[in-house]
């Protein structure tokens, strides 16, 4: 099954405009935003990595391990190459992680899954929608860094097309599971919102950037609203994917 333009990121949002030369890590509260994003981004794609390997612990089928734990492989490198990105800057990569282990642990607590159906609907929606936030923040970073957060979020569509193509199946198998997992959808994109909303007003470096403090380049109340609409609008198409109602 092909991946689906909101697991890839491939809807034509800001995120996906040339960056903004204009900005420079010389200037001290640009760089303390870039550490602040490289920190929070890091530190989800190690959760990533963590809630993929207990996914494939509980994986019906050998087939099932294998390809989760090729994805949880997947996400250590991502890591390794944002913490690479750091150590160049000057930065303690853990250092840069820690002010975002609470908020990132904290919804991780209350969306745990219950089982296999809820964990592939998670990784599929629950981080579909934060690394949809990630790439509209990215729109507002030079190009340089724009290019390492983009290509840290990639999805060459192989967890997209896993995850489509079970819970499809289990929906096939067991009808009434499909209402379940469809509020359980529903409730990550509540959770995902709340959370992300949190990790950029609790970080002044990454507030500043996203709503324009850092050479006007951000986003105005309007701008904002209609970010949180592209948001929205992508977690109702990986929904629709995925065979639940959004």
């Amino acid at each position: 099954m092909p991946e689906s333009r909101a697991a890839s990121g491939a809807d034509p949002g800001p995120e996906h405009g040339a960056g903004l030369p204009g900005l420079s890590l010389a200037d001290p509260a640009y760089r303390a935003a870039i550490v602040e994003l490289l920190g929070v981004i890091s530190y989800g794609e190690l959760s990533a990595f963590e809630r993929l390997a207990e996914d494939a612990a509980v994986a019906p089928g050998l087939d099932d391990k294998l390809a989760l734990a090729s994805m949880a492989a997947t996400q250590v490198t991502r890591v390794t190459t944002l913490h690479d990105r750091l150590r160049s800057l000057g930065e303690d990569p853990v250092a840069a992680m820690a002010p975002f282990r609470e908020a990132v642990d904290s919804f991780h607590r209350h969306t745990a899954p219950a089982d296999w159906a809820e964990g592939l609907v998670k990784a599929f929606v629950g981080d579909g929608l934060a690394n949809d936030f990630y790439r509209e923040i990215a729109a507002h970073l030079d190009p340089e860094t724009r290019e390492l957060v983009l290509t840290s979020l990639a999805d060459d569509g192989t967890q997209a097309a896993f995850v489509v193509d079970r819970v499809r199946a289990l929906i096939a198998a067991d009808a009434p599971a499909g209402g379940r997992l469809a509020l359980w959808g529903r409730r990550l994109m509540g959770e995902a919102l709340v959370q992300a909303q949190r990790v950029a007003a609790d970080r002044d470096a990454l507030a500043a950037l996203l709503t324009g403090g850092l050479g006007g380049a951000g986003l105005d109340l309007v701008a904002l609203g209609r970010m949180f609409t592209r948001l929205t609008e992508r977690h109702q198409q990986r929904m629709t994917d995925l065979g639940l109602e959004a």
